[in-house]
């Protein structure tokens, strides 16, 4: 297959005023494209919590060695690759494909971790020049009208499809709701309307371990003489995994297993916090080390007060808010929606992905609801490209119609593949 034109950059767009009404006078967002633009073929993807802009392999060696992705991890760097592409289900040799970095994040879009100007009267005068947490609140509504500037920017007015995963999935949705006359197809995936109570509390658990790191220091970190939080941010990612997953892939992959030889040791792990005297006693469990794996570095690319940002956007986000029902916010969507659910996925659950789904018909929009016989729980959207993939390429295709689209009320529910068991051990690397 061959390689199709690829773009990354950081658009300077001006002033931009958040939804709380609080603004940032040069306001940056950090974007990739992949292949060509014809006026009518844009497919916009929105990443998860803290994915990037790279949503792709690039063809450009530069880039691989050097770009946007240097350095970077997980689900930072090409994190669907198995999904978009040349030849894939979302392919780049017929879609112009626009991914763009969210308000908050610190992979070049404007956030927490940027510089702020020099003249800038913050409420304390922290000794560096970031913006630290006098940055704006930030909402998942901000990351939609951030991106439609951002394609403004680029000359692209209307999009064939938006397609989001996770908390992606609810910024797919604020498309419907905020620009339904901007966007054919919306691809919901693994999200909701809202989070619920135990994700709620969850997130909670997380932000504070960030803020109970003394090295977070109210969020002033940043310099070369103040270490940053790591462990407190360690801690909040690892409370990200265990939601990812669920009982039965842990009990499939971990069980109660003691650790091997090539994961990492009690000594290794534990993020640097002090030692436990009766630790010695007790086995260092295998799913220790895969959660101590999945922490460490996660510093090195990830910065504390973007996690504290984008967690608060997620919890607040309400698909619902100032139209009273789901069905009325998304009542002017004239498009055709896919809602993609994971039967184990106890983050973002089946039975919310039928709610929208209900929402969606109520507003008299055509909708199927495709569910996926999968027990990886939240992380399949990202480890399971071959359920994931066919599903999406034909409603891009076709729309509801697609021959790979099934939809739940309509009977059509049951996914015909064998049950899988072939995500490695750390597949959520590649979660975000």
């Amino acid at each position: 297959m061959s390689a199709v034109p690829t773009d990354h950059g950081v658009a300077s767009l001006g002033e931009f005023t958040f939804e709380c009404g609080q603004s940032v006078p040069d306001f940056e967002v950090a974007y990739e494209t992949h292949g060509e633009f014809d006026g009518d073929n844009v497919v916009l993807i929105c990443h998860a919590l803290t994915g990037s802009q790279n949503v792709a392999r690039s063809p450009e060696p530069e880039r691989e060695e050097g770009g946007t992705g240097a350095g970077q991890a997980g689900q930072a760097r090409a994190w669907w690759d198995d999904v978009v592409g040349p030849g894939k289900a979302i392919d780049t040799t017929e879609y112009y494909v626009v991914c763009a970095n969210v308000p908050g994040s610190c992979y070049g879009t404007t956030g927490p971790a940027s510089e702020r100007p020099a003249d800038l009267e913050l409420r304390e005068d922290p000794d560096h020049d970031r913006w630290g947490t006098a940055f704006p609140p930030v909402q998942v509504e901000d990351w939609a009208r951030a991106q439609r500037r951002l394609l403004d920017h680029l000359g692209v007015g209307r999009l064939r499809a938006v397609v989001g995963g996770s908390v992606g999935g609810m910024n797919a949705l604020e498309w419907a709701k905020r620009y339904p006359d901007d966007v054919d197809r919306v691809v919901a995936i693994a999200t909701a309307g809202r989070l619920d109570a135990q994700c709620l509390a969850l997130d909670a658990v997380a932000r504070r371990a960030i803020r109970a790191d003394a090295d977070w220091n109210g969020g002033d970190y940043y310099g070369d003489d103040r270490p940053d939080p790591t462990e407190g941010l360690a801690i909040a990612r690892q409370i990200g995994h265990i939601m990812y997953l669920s009982k039965a892939s842990m009990e499939r992959k971990f069980g109660r297993r003691s650790a091997g030889r090539d994961s990492l040791t009690r000594e290794d792990g534990d993020l640097g916090l002090p030692p436990e005297p009766t630790a010695g006693f007790f086995p260092y469990r295998e799913v220790e080390s895969y959660l101590d794996y999945q922490a460490e570095g996660f510093g090195d690319r990830f910065d504390a007060n973007s996690y504290l940002y984008l967690t608060r956007a997620m919890d607040e986000y309400d698909l619902a808010a100032g139209h009273g029902t789901d069905a009325d916010a998304l009542a002017a969507f004239e498009g055709e929606t896919l809602l993609l659910s994971f039967t184990a996925d106890w983050h973002f659950t089946v039975e919310q992905s039928g709610s929208l789904a209900d929402a969606f018909r109520d507003s008299g929009v055509p909708v199927a609801h495709h569910v996926v016989d999968s027990d990886h729980g939240h992380d399949a959207f990202l480890v399971e490209p071959e359920h994931v993939g066919p599903p999406v390429r034909d409603f891009l295709a076709d729309g509801v119609e697609g021959r790979a689209v099934s939809d739940e009320a309509g009977g059509d529910g049951d996914d015909p593949r064998p049950d899988s068991d072939h995500a490695p051990v750390h597949a959520s690397l590649f979660r975000g």
